[in-house]
């Protein structure tokens, strides 16, 4: 590869995480070698080519002073074609880095859109964003398949109470960086919770909470065959309940730099099973390079907690022994290499159905219903 997308920001919590990732992500591989279109989503919905030396302060107000409007453009050809311009050239690079955070794109929606760009992107499939994403959903496939996870449901009028009692932890069913999540000792405080907290309008899961287990995270590349990182061990400041956005991302330095225990404090036989079940995850749920899959733990005892599709500033620190432009670079490989088996099949009973239908009158006749 020569020239590939580094693209971030989009309509989400998340925005500013994104951008951080995006810059970070967009710098690596420059210097690494490649050409780099750097492509920023902003707020408003419209999206802008940005020098790669862009500065995380210069997106305060929206796109920089330096920034080109672009627009996507859709077909087997597609990419991004500047707003003005007599003749814009359609930059179409090789492949895309999604480096988006939370809502819809992070969702599957980025990986569709880049695929009816005609364009290879990182970050898993449409399918696997849609499942990362729905913690109820994916809470769900983790307990079908057989693996260790807490109980997780709904809440809300109208649903079913849980069997177990409180306190609970609740959380926005979709979405992550533990944005809108909290701790609640009953059910009635989760439903007011679940009613009030804008983070939770599009719903709301709630689960056991136990003040015995702690985070252990690992990330995983999925190409060319399946490795597991570091684990760390997240620290929580004081004697805050959960591992909090500000825990994570309210750092100077970022990600890398927020507070942690890495390699974690553990046991052997527990880092194995929490790789051995990383891997079965990464499988249930189709997750591409460089994911990120979250564990809880009492030291014994371990469960599947959420999966990070898109993880913040990719997890690139959990792997210390490797070079961060070649991790982003292996992660466009697979996009480039698994896109031909990920692109919907198109040729089966082409036109047999639409030979068959007749006239549409004949069609809309055979509805009944009254007539003039």
């Amino acid at each position: 590869m020569k020239q590939v997308a580094v693209a971030f920001g989009g309509p989400s919590a998340e925005h500013d995480i994104s951008i951080l990732t995006g810059l970070q992500a967009a710098r690596l591989l420059n210097q690494g070698g490649l050409d780099v279109l750097a492509v920023y989503w902003d707020r408003g919905g419209n999206w802008h080519t940005v020098p790669v030396d862009s500065e995380a302060r210069d997106f305060i107000d929206g796109a920089p002073a330096r920034a080109t409007q672009v627009e996507p453009v859709l077909g087997r050809n597609g990419g991004w074609r500047p707003v003005k311009g007599l003749r814009p050239k359609t930059y179409r690079p090789e492949a895309v880095l999604s480096c988006f955070h939370g809502g819809y794109a992070e969702a599957g929606g980025a990986r569709a859109l880049f695929d009816w760009m005609g364009l290879p992107s990182t970050g898993g499939s449409l399918f696997a964003g849609a499942l990362s994403v729905d913690k109820l959903a994916f809470g769900s496939v983790i307990a079908q398949a057989g693996l260790p996870t807490l109980p997780r449901l709904i809440v809300g009028d109208g649903h079913a109470d849980p069997d177990f009692d409180g306190p609970y932890i609740v959380k926005p069913r979709f979405g992550g960086s533990s944005i809108g999540i909290e701790v609640v000792q009953d059910l009635a405080a989760a439903k007011g919770l679940a009613k009030q907290n804008v983070h939770l309008a599009d719903g709301a899961v709630l689960e056991p909470y136990r003040p015995d287990l702690y985070d252990l995270n690992v990330a995983v590349i999925t190409h060319p065959t399946f490795r597991a990182s570091l684990i760390e061990k997240p620290i929580r400041p004081g004697s805050d309940s959960i591992y909090s956005y500000s825990d994570k991302y309210l750092h100077t330095s970022g990600l890398s730099q927020a507070p942690r225990e890495m390699p974690a404090p553990i046991s052997d036989e527990l880092a194995a099973r929490i790789r051995a079940l990383a891997e079965q995850v990464a499988g249930l749920v189709g997750l591409g390079s460089l994911a990120r899959l979250d564990f809880l733990s009492d030291g014994t005892e371990v469960f599947v907690n959420e999966v990070n599709n898109i993880p913040g500033a990719m997890s690139l620190y959990l792997w210390p022994d490797d070079r961060p432009a070649d991790l982003l670079k292996n992660a466009l490989e697979q996009a480039v290499r698994g896109r031909s088996s990920n692109e919907a099949p198109t040729v089966f009973a082409r036109g047999e159905a639409l030979r068959a239908a007749g006239g549409i009158a004949g069609k809309l006749a055979n509805l009944g219903g009254p007539t003039r």
